[in-house]
């Protein structure tokens, strides 16, 4: 299951491209995809690849076709051969006969370059004909089925007979990958269900205009999490919209950690910490816990090197007796601060074992520096 992204510069911008695909990068995405809409950013793409090779960032770079995809790639072959990927959007190819004829010149040079295919529907730019053939055999139905339903059906067929027609224009099934976007979770959840049973297509995920913030993460994590609990998706995208002049790196945290949430991959060491009660009063294992997070997140990019399998342990950070000693000895390395009316005193495990107990006013300190400890003992390669 790879993390993917998306730039939101100007692509005829290099310098700032570049930028932000590094950024996202560094974040932890695994594949970027780019817009790809003009003569100027078509010319961009050989430079941005080139730019990011030279500074030792070496994933895919994917183009983002739509309305214009067959020209761009017919008249700038440098970025037809420099794109690890196309995204063609089957609802924005061309209408009537040219959508045939334009959809098979991307393909063509898909083959050529022997260059995988994404084939992104979205039901905000859902081909128009097929809803309306769709629509039109469903009224004659006995039993018509709802808006709704006829429109997700209209979104499957899109996707799978486009990519049964990349296979017979000469595109390998293996170099195919299909996303239905949708922006409501039930018709998202509903749409990869359907379309992993009817084919074996490698499937990227993600809920389209999912908003901003708190609405955005929780929407996209309440459909992703079915689907990826059903073995369902192949890379995955979480579209958040960022704040006003905000770094657009919030969207790669969130899919790994969502994929970490659900024990498919590991980022980043885990933080189990409580949420606090009338026993915890004091702030200070909030703290202690925020402090511990942040200073993993900031080690992580030397010791994933460093220290093979580090992003699989867990650090507790307990705020009272109650559940502090028993999640302390669940993790690799925890603490059960002192709660109200507790002796000021915090055990410390390791392994399940308890291995010390800390006092005085540089708790803190000393099980930060313990957690380092934990690490070049537990993981040094």
């Amino acid at each position: 299951m790879a993390v993917q992204s998306m730039t939101n510069t100007d692509t005829a911008d290099i310098e700032a491209t570049v930028d932000q695909i590094k950024l996202l990068c560094d974040a932890g995405s695994e594949l970027v995809r780019v817009t790809v809409n003009n003569e100027s950013s078509a010319k961009a793409i050989p430079h941005i690849v080139e730019r990011l090779a030279e500074q030792d960032y070496t994933l895919p770079v994917i183009g983002d076709f739509h309305f214009n995809g067959h020209k761009l790639l017919r008249q700038h072959d440098a970025c037809a051969r420099s794109l690890a990927k196309y995204r063609i959007n089957p609802g924005n190819v061309g209408r009537g006969k040219k959508r045939d004829i334009q959809f098979s010149e991307m393909i063509e040079i898909a083959c050529k370059y022997n260059k995988p295919v994404r084939i992104g529907v979205n039901w905000g730019s859902l081909d128009q004909q097929l809803l309306a053939e769709l629509l039109t055999r469903n009224a004659n139905l006995a039993d018509p089925l709802s808006l709704g339903e006829v429109t997700r059906q209209a979104v499957v067929e899109s996707a799978l007979s486009s990519a049964q027609f990349a296979q017979d224009i000469g595109l390998d099934a293996d170099r195919i990958i299909i996303s239905c976007k949708m922006s409501r979770v039930a018709d998202l959840v509903k749409v990869y269900q359907t379309l992993a049973q009817r084919s074996d297509y490698a499937l990227h995920l993600g809920l389209t205009e999912a908003g901003m913030g708190d609405r955005g993460i929780i929407a996209s994590t309440s459909a992703l999490a079915i689907l990826l609990n059903q073995g369902i998706g192949d890379t995955i995208r979480i579209s958040l919209t960022p704040d006003p002049g905000a770094s657009r790196e919030r969207e790669v945290k969130v899919a790994q950690q969502i994929l970490q949430a659900l024990e498919l991959r590991s980022f980043t060491p885990t933080v189990v910490a409580c949420p606090g009660c009338g026993r915890t009063t004091s702030d200070y294992f909030q703290v202690l816990a925020k402090k511990i997070q942040h200073q993993l997140d900031e080690s992580m990019p030397a010791w994933k090197h460093k220290y093979p399998g580090v992003a699989t342990m867990s650090v507790a950070v307990m705020g009272c007796v109650v559940n502090g000693p028993g999640e302390s000895k669940h993790a690799n390395i925890g603490i059960s601060l002192p709660g109200n009316g507790e002796q000021p005193v915090a055990p410390v495990y390791a392994d399940g074992i308890k291995t010390v107990t800390l006092k005085g006013d540089k708790i803190a300190e000393e099980f930060i520096a313990m957690v380092n400890d934990y690490v070049v003992s537990h993981y040094s390669s």
